[in-house]
């Protein structure tokens, strides 16, 4: 597992320590090397331009999409085990 926080989203000034472009580099960068390694690689990826939308999207009607992909996630590992 492997953890990216605020990828490619504005700091609390408004202005990006990494743009968007930056932040799809690399992980096109780590899709490829898992590939490479025969690794499953799983992407949860969720932009939001105000404290608003991320509640919304951590849990409320539209659903915890973090929680979405650490469900994900495991269901991969349990997948792996199996085969």
């Amino acid at each position: 597992v492997s953890c990216y926080p605020n990828a490619g989203l504005p700091n609390e000034m408004g202005a990006y320590d990494e743009t968007p472009a930056q932040t799809a580099a690399a992980l096109q960068r780590m899709a490829q090397e898992a590939k490479e390694a025969g690794i499953p690689v799983m992407f949860g990826i969720l932009t939001t331009d105000n404290i608003e939308q991320a509640v919304e999207r951590a849990g409320t009607k539209a659903g915890n999409k973090g929680y979405d992909c650490a469900l994900g996630a495991i269901e991969m590992v349990n997948l792996m085990k199996q085969l």
